[in-house]
């Protein structure tokens, strides 16, 4: 049984989440609300919710955790070939731009939109609302690729000091999600920030150069780097000096 959490009650340890034995590793309690003190509270200790439409708010904290470490992104020889069309655009007919928190909302949304396979979100209202106002507050970013002033792909999270939560990523056009998380991934690491939060294993984010680390050795690491001052100037920087 996991424990029913009131808008006062703290989190419980994350040693309490269930185990893959028990069918659901990770949850750790149901609850409370998607105010941006909980969501803080939450991803301070390692725990971010996730619920369908219809649940409760479910708060998890899985064990293995997927990272992304900064330095160890996947650039296919594909992708790479799209980055440098995307770096020369910004000096020749700028077809392509990308973009920090021009329309935070909006990525929410094209992440919450159906998918190819007919497969459900996550991304409710009360997530959307509760993200929208993180954003505000300077917690919660997007990173977009926009192609002939159309928002064709993006990707948003959490940063808290040199901690980044990775949360969802969309794509209109080929590459373009993966465009935008490599302008992330290059803008938080010439920040100081060592690893992302990917939450959950997935093939994608495992082709992507993300891999499971135990939750021991992911809290460590959080612990560390949120005590680190917080990120300022959000702005997309050069891939390429040519």
């Amino acid at each position: 049984m996991i424990p029913w959490l009131e808008l006062d009650s703290p989190f419980p340890d994350v040693s309490t989440a269930l185990t893959d034995e028990d069918g659901a590793g990770g949850l750790l309690a149901a609850g409370a609300d998607l105010s941006p003190r909980r969501l803080l509270d939450a991803y301070r200790h390692g725990i971010f919710p996730w619920f369908s439409e219809n649940q409760p708010i479910l708060w998890w904290s899985t064990d293995p955790r997927m990272v992304l470490k900064t330095d160890q992104l996947v650039i296919s020889s594909s992708l790479r070939k799209t980055l440098r069309k995307v770096h020369r655009s910004a000096s020749t007919d700028r077809r392509w731009q990308v973009r920090f928190d021009f329309a935070f909302e909006r990525v929410m949304r094209e992440c919450a939109a159906p998918r190819r396979d007919g497969a459900g979100t996550w991304i409710s209202e009360d997530i959307v609302a509760g993200y929208r106002a993180l954003h505000r507050l300077g917690y919660a970013h997007s990173s977009e690729v926009w192609l002939d002033g159309r928002l064709v792909g993006g990707a948003y999270g959490v940063s808290i000091g040199h901690m980044f939560y990775g949360e969802s990523m969309f794509t209109r056009v080929s590459d373009a999600s993966k465009v935008a998380l490599a302008y992330l991934v290059h803008f938080l690491r010439q920040h100081g920030v060592a690893m992302i939060d990917c939450q959950q294993q997935t093939g994608h984010l495992a082709s992507l150069g993300a891999a499971p680390i135990a939750r021991s050795e992911f809290l460590r690491h959080l612990r560390q780097a949120i005590a680190q001052p917080q990120i300022h100037g959000w702005r997309p920087l050069p891939l390429y000096s040519d």
